[in-house]
């Protein structure tokens, strides 16, 4: 009898999830950051709709401060798969007045986003968003259902999700209402990097070890970039890192890492005790950060 591996049986969820997205709403979107986890997503999506090509465009919103290979990245994914890309700019929604830029040495136009975000949403008609979150990520994740609700403002309340028995997925909403989707929601860090692994899934360089400019805040690795502002007891070194998450460049810290390799990086990944986002400066500005964005309509 042929028996599915794990990874198998992961993917076949996450296919049959998208597929139910295809077959329940009119207008749905990939939501691509060039992570990790959405580059999965958008393979996912190719396996499950090939040989035609993926229905759903590709949803970047853009910071501003996106790292250069990020975006190269995503131009060149999108060019290989033939996918339609579009892309929601926070620089315009500051130039337009819908959001102000935060100001000081913490700034960061992560949480910006989600006005750009809703504002892309409205504007393309989106009812059905797909993102690459997962549960094990952070604990406001860890509530999502596959399907998760969102109200007329695009907002999310956690206790007033839908129940998801026997995986029967429950897409019906009211005018001017959408959903966000998690097609991998029960994927842990370890099963995405295994999956890219055994289908050799190309990645931005970020993932592997290179040298970066890079300074020391409050014991975190972040990028010496124009688009940040440094203390005056802040040095810049060379350090030899990697990207373990990949956002806006404010808020994705940098491991100090000689992964040059998908191997090193599962064993480096095997071997740590630090989870994913304690790189991420963004989940640190409160307790409950993740949640109250995710409230607001993040991602």
């Amino acid at each position: 009898m042929y028996k599915l591996t794990h990874l198998k049986e992961l993917e076949s969820e996450s296919i049959y999830v998208l597929r139910e997205v295809a077959a329940q709403f009119e207008r749905p979107a990939i939501l691509f950051s060039g992570g990790k986890d959405s580059i999965v997503v958008t393979y996912l999506a190719y396996k499950a709709f090939y040989p035609a090509k993926i229905p759903f465009p590709l949803l970047h919103i853009d910071t501003g401060h996106n790292f250069q290979e990020t975006l190269d990245y995503r131009d060149a994914l999108v060019k290989k798969l033939g996918a339609q890309l579009v892309v929601g700019s926070v620089q315009e929604s500051i130039d337009k007045g819908r959001v102000k830029e935060e100001k000081g040495y913490n700034a960061s136009r992560n949480r910006l986003q989600t006005t750009t975000l809703l504002d892309t949403i409205e504007e393309y008609k989106f009812d059905a968003c797909i993102g690459g979150a997962r549960r094990d990520e952070e604990k406001a994740r860890a509530k999502e259902r596959f399907f998760s609700h969102r109200d007329e403002f695009g907002q999310w309340n956690p206790k007033n999700q839908r129940p998801e028995l026997w995986n029967i997925f429950n897409g019906h909403k009211n005018m001017g209402e959408h959903f966000r989707v998690f097609p991998i929601s029960n994927w842990t860090e370890m099963d995405v990097w295994q999956y890219i692994y055994a289908e050799n899934i190309p990645l931005p360089s970020l993932y592997f070890t290179h040298e970066r400019r890079c300074f020391l805040r409050d014991g975190q690795w972040l990028a010496a970039e124009p688009c940040m502002t440094l203390k005056p007891t802040e040095e810049v070194v060379t350090r030899r890192v990697r990207c373990r998450t990949i956002g806006d460049i404010t808020c994705t810290g940098l491991t100090i890492s000689e992964a040059n390799t998908l191997e090193d990086i599962i064993a480096e990944i095997a071997a740590t005790r630090v989870t994913e986002r304690g790189g991420r400066a963004d989940d640190k500005r409160s307790e409950t950060a993740m949640e109250d964005r995710k409230k607001e309509g993040y991602f």
